[in-house]
């Protein structure tokens, strides 16, 4: 049987992915900024994918059941493909980072509650985008997909974008040293962090938002 995993127990279970493979129900606070991260490959766009019914094909955020953004960065990409095409990858990876993370930012900023792809071998986009969502009277949850390099290689080439060996091995080593720190029960800038193996990635079906205390003490007020 499945279980529901609220932010207050993350922080116990993120050393031991594997004692996760039954959660199928992630919840957090309204508000929040929910961060999916992992190295290139590693699977975001595909849960998001998933648990949003995304195609693939959009060019600007999804707006999701409650008012959530759901943010992916191929969506930035989608939105550069025509006018960029002539440019080399490398070129025109700036322009897609760019856009993403400004989406990001502006969704957080006018108080929306938000699920976002994130390069989260960057610690200080993490720094940042905790600090915006403090900011906003809101927190800023991680979830990070753990994967094999290889096999977040062989996700690369699965949707056709593979990039630099030379820049693959820097996301790599940046993201040991996030999972060491993640096992440690040491993330300063989350408010909680969820570590999930591929497995128990699969067994995701929702993301879902409390909503803000007010509304549940209204709810609660007409019983």
């Amino acid at each position: 049987m499945g279980m529901v995993l609220y932010p207050c127990e993350v922080h116990a279970m993120a050393a031991t992915p594997a004692s996760q493979a039954s959660v199928n129900e992630l919840r957090y606070p309204a508000g929040s900024l929910v961060l999916l991260s992992g190295l290139p490959g590693a699977g975001k766009s595909t849960l998001l994918e998933r648990l949003y019914d995304l195609t693939g094909e959009e060019t600007q955020p999804v707006i999701a059941t409650g008012g959530v953004r759901v943010i992916d960065s191929r969506q930035a990409r989608k939105r550069w493909e025509e006018v960029l095409r002539p440019l080399p990858s490398r070129l025109q990876t700036p322009f897609v980072h760019t856009t993403h993370t400004w989406r990001v930012i502006r969704a957080v900023l006018r108080g929306h509650t938000v699920v976002a792809h994130t390069r989260g071998t960057w610690p200080h986009l993490l720094y940042g985008f905790a600090w915006l969502a403090r900011r906003a009277h809101g927190e800023m949850h991680l979830i990070m997909l753990d994967v094999e390099p290889a096999t977040a290689r062989a996700g690369q080439h699965a949707r056709g974008r593979v990039i630099a060996r030379v820049s693959f091995a820097r996301h790599c080593r940046r993201w040991e040293t996030l999972m060491k720190r993640a096992r440690a029960g040491s993330m300063p800038p989350a408010a909680s962090v969820t570590v999930l193996s591929r497995p128990a990635a699969a067994q995701v079906r929702a993301i879902r938002f409390d909503p803000p205390a007010s509304a549940a003490e209204e709810s609660g007020s007409r019983r």
